[in-house]
């Protein structure tokens, strides 16, 4: 399984997929030990149709407090997330949870954008330029997350 501590970004899109995985492929659960493990996790918790394994939760938090205490210390990562604001504010509102956080939204735009590659979907140089954008701001959470980290 991925490493939260390396790269917590990477591992919360990770979870989110393996999720998918073995929602549409319920009979590879025991394919591996980690699916075996992942799915009867999500079967205690009650997610085998929809939601995210709390591992996938609290590394969210993890990274939604950190998003929160750079928002008060770093201007240049405010002024980051404050141009992602309108593209990711239309991303909620496509939502059925449009008061999601921007941590959330910038890590939904990264596993949608997936999705339509996987498809092999169209991305418009608008997506494209939104996703750079988002892939940088979790790039920089994420080592200031492995940063915190190796420190402790």
């Amino acid at each position: 399984m991925r490493s939260k501590k390396d790269n917590i970004a990477e591992y919360i899109l990770y979870l989110w997929q393996m999720e998918d995985y073995l929602r549409a492929f319920p009979e590879q659960a025991e394919a591996t030990q980690e699916l075996h493990d992942l799915n009867e996790m999500m079967h205690r918790e009650g997610i085998t149709e929809s939601g995210h394994l709390q591992l996938a939760n609290n590394a969210l938090d993890e990274l939604e407090d950190l998003h929160r205490e750079l928002l008060n210390e770093d201007a240049l990562y405010r002024a980051a997330i404050m141009r992602l604001q309108p593209p990711l504010n239309l991303l909620k509102a496509k939502t059925d949870r449009p008061t999601m956080s921007d941590i959330e939204a910038c890590l939904l735009l990264l596993y949608q954008i997936m999705l339509l590659r996987l498809q092999k979907r169209e991305i418009t140089p608008e997506t494209a330029s939104v996703q750079q954008q988002a892939t940088q701001l979790l790039q920089f959470l994420s080592k200031t997350y492995y940063d915190n980290q190796t420190a402790v």
